[in-house]
């Protein structure tokens, strides 16, 4: 349980300069960034091996004007990016934090690859929604997978110490400096540690039931497909603080995840021309919002399930996605030569299906607005052979949580920043705004990437200067 202890003045068996709690992609950024031969960082994990929630992602980071998209051809701008991150967060999010953001996340990038190796490039072969340019850049398997792997290879390269099997659950204070914390072995036992700062890099809440039935009862009853460490630690925390928090009825939902395989099929199997049906053979919602939205759109629907229907030229797009490789392998996609096969493949009502693929088919040759609001104008007709895959919803990861200034510093309820502690990734409040259409592709590794990377060097930044007084 999450507690904050008084710090009694007992001195610490160990002091280290920058402990981060949570080893997951926005952990182990804020760490490499943090990272100097004269600071100690320590990173501590309660895996056996830091994943966290990126791994069960495609890896893919937005990012504006990089060298990446100039070498792909692809014009783009930072300001191009706020706007699009405004626009689809309904311009709830702060426009500072916005622009601190989408200025960011493009150095933060091609940071990782000078200096540590990652082979990222840009996908270029189709656009997310609410994206205006292709920008989201990712490692050849496009996997968060292989993105865990080369961070933690790169943090192991470079001598940071990540202690895994060990979970925080206490932070400890004098007034409103974190002067040490207290972990959990997973021998039992326990361990007091001091730090100059602290960051908060554990994630969300969505693996914790009860603070999303409070603050997200529409996604409560949805499979949760993030890391299911994500307890809410640093919102609990932040609460017995005195920390701002913000938007935490924000979250990113997936409305594609094979089932019953549990495995994440691309959402380029929609926009690049596929659509959903349910189980009763009928179409039921604008799918070219985005993915987040069609997570709550296909829980609604009977058994909480939907047949996602494309072809095989969008299938080889899809296949660039290890997941969607993965899903194949399974047996998850099934195909036919024509829609009738298909929909005796799939078990639904024949006449429902071949409605809904007429109409769809029509709305195309029309360049037409269909009565969901989709808009088909330039989408290319499907062609046998068809696939399906059968989906449902689920809830990835929260985006709200505690509010940070522009060195990712916490926030207390009074405005003032905390003068050691740092949020980041799921930790801090994104740039969603406060439900889940607000979510744009990638969203979720922008604040991951881009606050560890502001958070490291904003550490080792204050390492450089005196403790700072509580």
């Amino acid at each position: 349980m999450a507690q904050i202890l008084e710090d009694d003045g007992t001195p610490y068996p160990i002091t280290v300069d920058v402990v981060v709690v949570g080893g997951g992609a926005a952990g182990l950024v804020t760490a490499l960034a943090a990272s100097d031969r004269d600071l100690g960082v320590l990173v501590i994990e309660r895996d056996p091996v830091p994943r966290g929630s990126t791994s069960l992602s495609a890896g893919l980071i937005p990012a504006a004007q990089t060298r990446y998209q100039l070498a792909a051809g692809i014009q783009d701008s930072m300001h191009l990016f706020a706007v699009d991150i405004l626009r689809k967060a309904h311009h709830e999010p702060a426009r500072d934090q916005v622009n601190l953001l989408a200025s960011t996340i493009g150095p933060a990038i091609e940071w990782l690859g000078d200096k540590h190796g990652l082979p990222f490039s840009v996908i270029d072969n189709f656009s997310y929604p609410g994206h205006s340019a292709m920008r989201m850049h990712g490692l050849p398997t496009r996997s968060g997978a292989e993105l865990m792997d080369r961070l933690r290879a790169a943090a192991e390269t470079g001598g940071i110490d990540i202690l895994t099997n060990s979970n925080v659950d206490t932070l400890i204070r004098r007034q409103r400096l974190i002067t040490g914390i207290v972990v959990g072995r997973g021998g039992g036992g326990r361990e007091r540690i001091g730090c100059g700062s602290l960051v908060l890099a554990c994630s969300g809440f969505g693996g914790n039931p009860d603070l999303v039935g409070r603050h997200i009862p529409e996604i409560a009853g949805a499979p949760y497909f993030g890391h299911p460490g994500n307890k809410g630690d640093a919102i609990v925390w932040g609460e017995q603080l005195g920390a701002a928090s913000r938007h935490l009825s924000g979250y990113q939902g997936h409305g594609s995840v094979a089932q019953p395989h549990g495995i994440l099929i691309t959402w380029a199997t929609i926009t690049e021309g596929g659509f959903q049906i349910n189980s009763a053979g009928q179409r039921f919602a604008n799918e070219s919002r985005g993915y987040s939205e069609a997570a709550a759109a296909v829980m609604a629907q009977p058994g909480a399930v939907a047949w996602t229907i494309f072809d095989e030229r969008i299938a080889g797009v899809a296949a660039q996605f290890e997941d969607f490789r993965s899903a194949r392998s399974h047996n998850a996609i099934v195909t036919a030569a024509t829609i009738d096969d298909l929909a005796g493949r799939m078990r639904l009502p024949l006449a429902a299906v071949q409605a809904s693929c007429a109409s769809v088919a029509e709305a195309k040759a029309l360049g037409a607005t269909d009565i969901f609001g989709r808009s088909w104008a330039g989408v290319p007709q499907l062609v046998s052979p068809f696939s399906a895959v059968r989906v449902t919803g689920a809830l990835f990861h929260t985006q709200g949580g505690l509010c940070v200034d522009a060195n990712a510093r916490v926030l207390g309820t009074d405005g003032s920043p905390f003068p050691n502690l740092y949020a980041v990734g799921g930790a801090a409040c994104g740039v969603s705004g406060s439900n889940a259409s607000g979510y744009l592709s990638g969203n979720g590794l922008l604040t991951a990437v881009g606050y560890g990377y502001i958070a490291g060097r904003s550490v080792r930044a204050q390492a450089s200067r005196k403790a700072p007084s509580p």
